[in-house]
């Protein structure tokens, strides 16, 4: 097996010292099915104190449970001591651990057959005592010794289970799969934070729909995520083949993998839908759904969702404005100043992204495949709008707030701003007004205008 150098100098100086070194767990695995390996762990009979004396650049990162991190070529390499486990009284981590001087102890607490290999560098030697790599070109997931034992000392293992289902493109064994439901309550005690990570992993899988299938038929789905299921079994309209949830996991599936948060937007693009859907009358197909304002509906609803997850702020900024504005409507009748308007509306830094969110809504309705015309048109009006350069946002315009209040002697206020923004309102229809002393003339028209509008209302207030 190929390791890098930076993982082998650790362990030849831990074997060559007497101690075991084998490399464990994922790097494994991904080794065996010829997927790209990130990081590698090594399992050792040496005691974390004994690692930090034998190697200069450490970090205590878990030393309670065993584990100490080596930095070795600008790469960190987590070493954990060969142990087993006491009990999981919070369903997460062991409440004590014990120090084994025994490999095959330690594989026998990890939670998946193709998780408990390892491979000793120096005697190239490739342990596998519960039989992954069987299971492995089998595609199948599996856990090490009873299932229900495995889920009920650690929660996070069921929705583990279903990522790497989704990641590896396996299936996961019957019995396996059948204890995920039986466990549900040592499911819940995991924190949203931990579950929120394993479902960020399952969108940006090959297929996310794999593994969302599979949490929704365990019943992890409705136990985290409830609000996509209110459109499973709702049906729409010609323009769909599939049910409200099935399309937007579709959608998901079709959604740049690059971006777990353009796939997040994609998979709660229409979860409003259910409660905006109305039957309407129309007269040449009769009544017809319609789902009015879902965008909104669901861009409130998805706040909600990510928030308990735990989301950062700026991807929930991110997310919800994309659903928010997935349903615009172009036709060649806009002006210039409408396409800067949309510009300005979406901002230039989310214009690529929405384009993603509503191709992937266009191939997840199961009818249609790639880009509509009309995204493309748009795309090549957007392209010459940019290249001309016009002001797009009040920090294009070529005056700014302490022009305009120098100018007017204006103090610090909300005037300035209402000024600014009928500035902008102006470009965007007319750019070749881009000159302060334009813009100024103009705004002197405003604030003219305004204190004439001032004047007569309150004579009315006055006379009446």
């Amino acid at each position: 097996m190929k390791i890098p150098k930076y993982v082998l100098k650790i362990t030849d100086k831990l074997e060559n010292t007497d101690f075991e070194a084998w490399v464990v767990g994922g790097s494994v695995r991904d080794i065996l099915i010829g997927r790209p390996v990130y990081d590698y762990d090594i399992a050792t009979d040496a005691r974390p104190e004994e690692v930090m004396n034998l190697f200069r650049r450490t970090i205590p990162t878990g030393i309670r449970h065993g584990t100490v991190t080596v930095l070795s070529e600008g790469h960190g390499i987590e070493l954990t001591t060969f142990r087993t486990d006491g009990d999981y009284s919070d369903s997460r981590r062991p409440d004590s651990v014990s120090f084994s001087n025994s490999i095959h102890e330690d594989l026998s607490r990890r939670d998946f057959t193709i998780n408990g290999i390892a491979y000793n560098p120096k005697r190239n030697e490739l342990l596998d005592p519960f039989d992954g790599r069987r299971d492995i070109d089998a595609g199948i997931i599996r856990t090490i010794g009873d299932p229900l034992a495995r889920f009920r000392e650690d929660g996070l293992r069921p929705y583990r289970a279903c990522r790497f289902a989704a990641q590896l493109d396996f299936t996961i064994e019957p019995r396996t799969f059948d204890a995920i439901s039986k466990c549900l309550d040592t499911a819940s005690n995991v924190s949203a934070e931990r579950i929120r990570d394993e479902f960020v992993k399952i969108l940006q899988s090959p297929s996310p729909s794999t593994g969302i299938e599979l949490l929704r038929k365990s019943g992890l789905l409705k136990q985290f995520l409830p609000e996509i299921l209110t459109g499973f079994g709702i049906n729409q309209n010609v323009y769909h083949r599939y049910d409200i949830y099935y399309h937007n996991l579709y959608a998901c599936d079709a959604a740049n993998p690059d971006d777990y948060r353009i796939r997040l937007a994609a998979l709660f693009h229409d979860i409003g839908k259910y409660y905006a859907k109305r039957e309407v009358e129309k007269k040449a197909v009769g009544k017809k759904s319609v789902f009015y304002n879902h965008e909104i509906i669901g861009a409130g609803i998805t706040k909600r969702i990510m928030r308990r997850l735990k989301f950062s702020n700026n991807d929930i900024k991110v997310v919800t404005h994309l659903i928010r504005n997935h349903m615009f409507h172009y036709t060649y009748q806009w002006t210039d100043g409408a396409v800067r308007r949309f510009i300005r509306k979406v901002g230039l830094e989310n214009i690529n992204a929405l384009f993603e969110l509503r191709k992937a809504d266009r191939i997840g309705n199961g009818l249609k495949k790639g880009e509509s015309k009309s995204v493309e048109n748009l795309k090549r009006r957007i392209e010459k709008v940019l290249e001309e350069e016009n002001a797009i946002t009040v920090k294009d315009l070529a005056v700014n707030g302490y022009d305009i209040m120098k100018e007017f002697g204006l103090e610090p206020g909300p005037i300035v701003g209402k000024l600014l923004h009928h500035l902008l309102e102006t470009i965007l229809d007319d750019p070749t007004k881009n000159e302060s002393e334009t813009l100024l003339a103009i705004a002197h028209d405003f604030l003219k205008n305004r204190t004439k509008t001032n004047k007569q209302t309150s004579q009315e207030i006055t006379t009446g």
